[in-house]
């Protein structure tokens, strides 16, 4: 959501989104020093949760070193630094997103330590599986899991598709698709995987980064498979439920976060900033947008 607009925000709140979980995520072009992970991570758990609030969502986070980035290795030890500084922080639901991209040995050196963070802490882990030898990589990816200990309950496998699956339930991991327009995986495979799968530890993503991508995603997902005919039941556990049950172990996460809201106003700062950027409040919308 950091490189998302306001009206983003708005249009997400009226199509009954209430929650997003922002997993970081890579800039779209390599960071050349620890200070602009630093900048990231801060603005993970602080301004991107204030901004998101001002328009009724709640903003929880991941907080990791994408498996991308970590072939600087010199600059990766850096950020390996970084992580237990924010691992901690309000609103941070799971170390995330870590795994594989080219599956290099660098890339599984700071998997492999950052699981070893999440164990010590006691915390739900989401794994980035690679575009390219998808199947390979997530059934490494689970292994790895295994191998230092990680409960598969508290692991959630992401940007599945029907070629990972079964593997990934069969094991007890949590498996996320993430629906873009043209590629992983578009909404209407995703209604068939839940029609074969039904939607135990099934996870329905959107994306929502810099490139073409959607945030209403999962709504449109929803609909859809309401639509075709999949149980209400199972529509609400995998657009809703599922995400709740797992990152909620965390700590940092419940429905009465939005359920039971505090009421909003614009007129608030964060570091002197509002969303307003200087605009004078229009009617109660500005001063209340949940009571």
């Amino acid at each position: 959501m950091t490189a998302r607009t306001t009206y983003d925000y708005l249009i997400m709140r009226e199509s009954g989104i209430v929650a997003v979980i922002e997993p970081a995520f890579w800039l779209g072009q390599p960071r050349t020093n620890a200070g602009s992970f630093q900048d990231y991570f801060s603005s993970l758990v602080g301004w991107e949760r204030f901004r998101s609030g001002q328009f009724g969502i709640r903003h929880y986070c991941t907080i990791g070193l994408n498996p991308k980035e970590a072939n600087n290795e010199a600059l990766a030890a850096e950020v390996m630094e970084l992580l237990p500084l924010f691992a901690c922080k309000e609103g941070v639901v799971a170390i995330g997103e870590i795994g594989y991209d080219d599956m290099t040995k660098a890339e599984d050196k700071c998997f492999r330590a950052q699981l070893e963070l999440a164990k010590e802490l006691d915390m739900v882990v989401l794994i980035h599986t690679p575009h390219r030898n998808k199947k390979a990589g997530t059934s490494q990816s689970m292994d790895v899991c295994i191998e230092h200990g990680l409960d598969p309950a508290k692991v959630v496998i992401d940007h599945n598709n029907e070629e990972t699956v079964r593997e990934v339930l069969d094991r007890g991991f949590w498996a996320a698709f993430t629906i873009y327009p043209h590629t992983k995986m578009g909404n209407a495979r995703m209604v068939e995987v839940v029609r074969q799968y039904g939607c135990d530890r099934i996870i329905v993503d959107s994306s929502a980064d810099w490139g073409i991508s959607d945030p209403l995603a999962v709504p449109k997902t929803a609909q859809l498979m309401q639509e075709r005919g999949i149980f209400e039941s199972h529509i609400r556990a995998v657009c809703y439920e599922n995400a709740l049950a797992v990152y909620s172990q965390s700590g940092q996460m419940q429905a009465s976060d939005w359920l039971d809201p505090q009421p909003i106003d614009r007129r608030q700062l964060f570091n002197d900033n509002s969303v307003l950027r200087g605009q004078e409040p229009v009617g109660e919308r500005d001063y209340a947008l949940i009571e």
